[in-house]
């Protein structure tokens, strides 16, 4: 299991951190917005890579079969190290090139309550409210925790569909099986 669980986490990892890496220059132009829908699309096109891992671990290690839980077994482990890729090049990334981050952030959610037409009492608040988090933000331990949740959601869905849909196949075998017996 190591190995493919490591192969196509670290693979899925690679792709989510280019893939960060080559848009995050341009949230700033298109919109906090549009970067999480760009993001949320990035981290589903990398995370396909959990079913064929559980798709490769079943065919390889399991002899064709495999269960529910081990497919989610194998499934969360992929997500999770694709997960610390993900945190570790946003961690550099923070540290280094997007020390702004905070200041950003804070810019952006209160000029997007003016847009929406809030009043100045609720854009004070908003601002009092990201100024927190940006302050929060600061620390490398809450931070990676943040990050890390970023893509896990994301990693779980697939991981919980490619398990039943992978585990569904051995059912339909051994059924199958029965009536030809």
């Amino acid at each position: 299991m190591k190995k493919t669980v490591w192969t196509f986490g670290l693979i899925a990892g690679a792709i989510l951190s280019i893939l960060m890496a080559a848009t995050i220059p341009f949230v700033d132009r298109i919109g906090y917005g549009a970067g999480e829908v760009l993001g949320y699309t990035t981290m589903v096109a990398a995370f396909l890579l959990v079913f064929f891992g559980i798709r490769t671990y079943r065919d390889n290690v399991c002899g064709g079969t495999i269960g529910f839980g081990r497919a989610f077994l194998v499934g969360t482990l992929i997500t999770c190290i694709a997960g610390m890729c993900y945190t570790a090049t946003w961690e550099v990334m923070y540290y280094t090139v997007y020390t702004d981050f905070g200041t950003r952030f804070v810019k952006a959610a209160v000029d997007k309550a003016r847009t929406e037409g809030k009043s100045e009492a609720e854009i004070a608040k908003t601002r009092a409210d990201m100024e927190k988090f940006a302050e929060s933000y600061k620390n490398p331990l809450y931070n990676s925790a943040v990050t890390f949740l970023e893509p896990l959601p994301v990693g779980l869905v697939i991981t919980l569909v490619s398990a039943g849909v992978l585990s569904r196949r051995r059912r339909r075998r051994a059924e199958s099986a029965l009536v030809t017996a």
